[in-house]
């Protein structure tokens, strides 16, 4: 096992609407099935803005923010295989799954096989507070405690490409597989941050033969043409104009997925004026409450025969599907180029302020 340090430095959130600040925390203590990280990369998103304002339920501050990290195994007490029984060494470059502690006993977990609805669920950087250890990734080192499931990153994609799609990734994974487009759909994205750009990328990937992308600013759109949009919508036009300039494109029918990536309620009735009688409207950007929308059931649910669902979270099977998806697709769509800013651990709050203000798609802390 490599020699490790008595403490590490980690960003730390102490409560909402407080700054972060810098600290010295101890290291944990390794028993067999655990591993020591060094953090490469972890993400900024919109969930840490979130956590920020104080917008989640539950969460033990303070905290150490950062749910999605790229790392380099430091320290390994015992060896440790994959799924697909290829051992994990010191030195190999991985992600993990952020959810731990997903019980595998319960109702959810076993009757209605809704893992993400779990109970006894826990995610790093999110419902781990700083003073259960080095759980966040805002931090030199992370704790992968016994259990977590680790995935090997290919030897042929960067982490700078991986960890660019980020949280995004695995959610719009979850997102289009709760959409089931067919060959040949026109899918609608509401929103054009990491989540919806992910999205896009994906429905193209299954199939879809029109994928229009509505949300601002002009530049997220513009990128979003690399992500696989065909067509993007400026959120500035107004409701009556999107919706005709979708109908105009599928022969006044409306399109037969859309996928809400906005996390605005408004978005949501959206949705469903956007989405062609019989089709499918997944609801994934409302991980936080962002308050009540306003829905029409007999014009825009019961006379339209819509399917409505919901998305929440993700499981083991997203994250790997995700990252091994990535390396074969790499070429194609512009993940890398999400994450356009990298910030140190000292530049925390700047990397908050700006995401929150949208200056950037994807922030980057780069603890080293």
């Amino acid at each position: 096992m490599s020699e490790l340090r008595a403490t590490y430095r980690a960003a730390v959130l102490p409560a909402p609407h407080q700054p972060v600040r810098v600290e010295e925390l101890p290291a944990p203590d390794l028993s067999p099935g655990g591993a020591l990280l060094k953090v490469l990369y972890s993400e900024v998103c919109g969930t840490d803005v979130h956590l920020l304002r104080g917008k989640l339920k539950g969460v033990p501050y303070p905290l150490i923010p950062g749910h999605v990290s790229v790392g380099v195994i430091a320290a390994l007490p015992k060896p440790l295989m994959d799924v697909n029984d290829q051992p994990f060494r010191e030195g190999d470059t991985v992600t993990f799954l952020d959810v731990h502690e997903t019980c595998g006993a319960c109702h959810a977990c076993l009757v209605t096989r809704q893992s993400t609805r779990c109970p006894s669920r826990k995610v790093y950087g999110i419902t781990y507070g700083a003073r259960d250890g080095l759980l966040g990734g805002w931090s030199e080192a992370l704790w992968m405690k016994p259990g977590v499931k680790l995935i090997h990153l290919p030897k042929d994609l960067e982490p700078e490409t991986y960890i660019g799609g980020g949280c995004g990734l695995v959610t719009a994974l979850h997102a289009v597989d709760r959409a089931d487009i067919a060959l040949g759909d026109t899918v609608v994205v509401l929103g054009a941050g990491p989540v919806g750009q992910s999205i896009a990328a994906f429905s193209a990937l299954s199939g879809a033969s029109d994928v229009i992308v509505i949300g601002a600013p002009s530049d997220r759109l513009a990128f979003a043409l690399k992500m696989g949009a065909s067509h993007t919508i400026d959120l500035q036009q107004p409701p009556e104009e999107r919706l005709e300039r979708v109908w105009s494109r599928t022969r006044g029918r409306g399109a037969d997925v859309v996928i809400e990536a906005a996390g605005a309620p408004e978005a949501v009735s959206q949705a469903l004026d956007l989405v062609r009688d019989g089709g499918r409207v997944v609801v994934c950007g409302h991980y936080t409450d962002n308050g009540p929308a306003s829905i029409h059931p007999h014009w825009q649910l019961n006379r339209k025969h819509v399917e409505l669902r919901g998305c929440w979270g993700s499981d083991f099977s997203h994250f790997y599907r995700a990252v091994h998806l990535v390396a074969r697709h790499q070429q194609r769509f512009a993940w890398r180029e999400l994450a356009s800013r990298r910030f140190t651990l000292d530049q925390a709050n700047e990397a908050l302020a700006a995401v929150e203000r949208r200056e950037l798609v994807k922030a980057l802390i780069v603890p080293g």
